[in-house]
């Protein structure tokens, strides 16, 4: 039913920015909550950043917070993950997961759908 696409990742030095966005097919994104998750090899998937449909707030680990920036634009079924000061630990496979029901905003087992996946890799 719906299809979650991320894109934007690649290679930057420490201190560059990226912006990350996923685009999402079959349904809009005006009624549920979107969350960005990272996972490094050899490490579990851990929450990142998440859009809250019915009040409007953010929410990010503490990591994060000051650098990076979540948005959507409903109209457009995209939401985006603007990423500055990135530093060398921000290095994963960024995913973006989409919520209809639960609320669980901080836990993988709270996202109904989510997208493939995109490499970000900062450099020292």
């Amino acid at each position: 039913q719906v299809q979650l696409v991320e894109s934007g990742g690649g290679l930057v030095q420490a201190g560059g920015s990226l912006r990350l966005s996923c685009a999402a097919s079959g349904r809009t994104l005006s009624r549920c909550d979107m969350g960005w998750f990272r996972q490094a090899p050899g490490k579990e998937r851990e929450f990142v950043a998440a859009s809250n449909w019915s009040d409007g707030s953010t929410y990010y680990i503490d990591s994060v917070k000051g650098r990076f920036t979540i948005s959507r634009d409903n109209a457009k079924n995209t939401v985006y993950l603007q990423m500055n000061s990135l530093k060398p630990e921000d290095t994963a496979i960024y995913y973006c997961a989409l919520s209809y029901y639960s609320g669980r905003i901080y836990s993988v087992g709270g996202y109904d759908y989510w997208g493939q996946g995109t490499q970000v890799t900062v450099s020292s």
